[in-house]
């Protein structure tokens, strides 16, 4: 069944309240975030591996304002609605919704997912503390996916400019 990418992307209201649809349904809800600049193969794979976990999966997304604190004035290359409508293309990503902090606990929080995936280069020591804290509080369980070698945002913007 072929979706629109638009329905998935949504308001951290919208989402809280399709989460607690999906938790009256007895359904497993799986969250990650990031940045998601540039989108590849890696992105696709650890997305895929994440969504197989449980039987909806939401990406956090870092808005604009905030992938350029984090990455540089010259990020984010796309914008944020783009990002958001780009993975809710993808068949393994259910919703997406835009966070503007440097960190997202407080969604974390009133989300309280059943699981919480963060890719390979994280630890449980790594997480950021209020990330951490806000998880634990809401009995989310953390789990890392390993990375796909060869592929990074940054790799492939070093890449053009060459």
């Amino acid at each position: 069944m072929n979706k629109n990418p638009a329905d998935g992307v949504m308001t951290l209201e919208q989402a809280k309240k399709w989460r607690e649809t999906l938790r009256s349904q007895g359904k497993k809800l799986v969250i990650t975030n990031g940045c998601f600049d540039i989108m590849h193969r890696g992105h696709a794979a650890y997305l895929y591996e994440s969504r197989s976990l449980g039987d909806a999966l939401l990406v956090l997304v870092n808005s604009d304002a905030s992938v350029s604190r984090l990455k540089g004035p010259e990020r984010p290359v796309v914008d944020q609605y783009s990002r958001c409508y780009m993975l809710c293309a993808l068949a393994s990503v259910d919703a997406a919704v835009v966070f503007d902090g440097e960190r997202c606990d407080r969604e974390l929080r009133e989300l309280a997912a059943d699981l919480y995936v963060k890719g390979g280069d994280y630890t449980l020591e790594k997480l950021d503390p209020t990330e951490r804290a806000a998880l634990e509080e809401a009995g989310t369980e953390i789990r890392f996916k390993p990375f796909v070698p060869g592929f990074s945002t940054t790799t492939i913007i070093e890449k053009i400019r060459r």
